[in-house]
């Protein structure tokens, strides 16, 4: 299901002194068949846009479309029919404690009033067993853990057969190998379902690790997009730049990839941005033999996306100044990206 935005609007308590433009114009094309990654800080505007974008509330201004049709301004049974076909996955959860496991999974199918009991029960193990708990079909949900509880939901999402798939912070709630696991579930259902996902989030590991491209969201506005692996690479707005710079923050972050990042509070002059056969390449060593100057690392790793490696080297690089401009001229020769205090060269 391909989606397409066209300038939408957003305004809460329009006219009074509480006034907020929650979105400003936003105009946006997700295709088909891929993760789609929206990412933006507290009170950006990204948990409004996906409200509008899943018909849970209508934009001021402005289009949302689902394959070319308009379906923002649908009513009445049309309007229920179109978000059935709509799956949400929430931060936290959001599930019935007085229903277990697979009745839970079974609230949708219920409430459609079109399957029979027998069909209703088959769909519950199916998904279930494509969340890999066909054994808590009975289980209170308060013996669940949150990774179980979010494959809960994520089976009830899927329990209608959506062509589109929202995640709304899925994951904030969950420690980090639970996260993991739970986006390469989503990754697996939408492989799987030729699902449309679309990620909303303000953690940049979700978008490195489950997207294939992605919207940076600030302010109500979209200020950069593109595929995963550009935006790494040549990030062009300021909150991209601090979002990239706070990846794995811990001084010895682990991921399921067999990845290690570690970043230091210091900065440097030069940003050295890498992408895939070039992280394995001893540059800076060669860089070293080839001229007269010297290098000071303060930050470095390297991300695994979901298709490729990006690397990122913060680092001070001095001695004499046109040594070090034909050194730089050499690095951008090799294919790798150079900022200096935050400008590309």
């Amino acid at each position: 299901m391909e989606i397409k935005l066209n300038n939408l609007v957003k305004t809460y308590d329009k006219g009074t002194p509480k006034e907020v433009k929650a979105v400003r114009g936003i105009s946006l094309d997700i295709p088909s068949n891929h993760i789609f990654g929206i990412i933006g800080k507290s009170g950006a505007g990204k948990s409004t846009l996906v409200r509008l974008i899943s018909l849970l509330e209508r934009p001021d201004e402005g289009e949302v479309l689902y394959n070319e049709k308009r379906v923002d301004n649908l009513e009445g049974k049309e309007l229920i029919q179109r978000r059935r076909r709509i799956g949400m996955i929430f931060q936290n959860f959001n599930l019935f404690s007085s229903r277990t496991a697979g009745e839970n999974i079974a609230y949708p199918l219920e409430i459609c009033g079109e399957a029979s009991r027998v069909d209703i029960e088959r769909r519950v193990k199916d998904l279930l067993e494509i969340v890999g708990l066909a054994d808590r079909e009975d289980a209170p949900i308060s013996t669940l853990s949150g990774g179980q509880k979010q494959r809960i939901a994520i089976a009830r999402a899927l329990a209608n057969n959506p062509d589109i798939l929202f995640c709304d912070e899925a994951t904030s709630a969950l420690d980090p190998q639970t996260t993991h696991a739970i986006l390469d579930l989503i990754r697996k259902i939408q492989q799987t379902m030729n699902l449309t996902v679309v990620m909303i989030t303000h953690q940049m590991e979700v978008v490195r690790d489950a997207c294939s491209r992605v919207a940076v969201v600030n302010e109500g506005c979209i200020v950069e997009q593109g595929t995963v692996e550009d935006i790494f690479l040549h990030p062009q707005t300021e909150v991209t730049k601090d979002f990239l710079s706070h990846i794995s923050q811990s001084s010895a972050d682990t991921s399921d990839k067999g990845q290690i990042v570690r970043w230091s509070t210091n900065g440097g002059k030069y940003t050295l941005r890498f992408n895939d056969t070039l992280t394995d390449e001893p540059v800076l060593s060669r860089l070293s033999q080839k001229f007269k100057v010297e290098f000071n690392i303060r930050a470095g790793g390297i991300q695994k996306l979901s298709e490729h490696k990006v690397g990122t080297l913060v680092t001070d690089i001095t001695g004499d100044k046109e040594e070090v401009k034909r050194a730089v001229d050499y690095l951008r020769c090799s294919g790798i990206v150079v900022e200096y205090d935050g400008i590309e060269e």
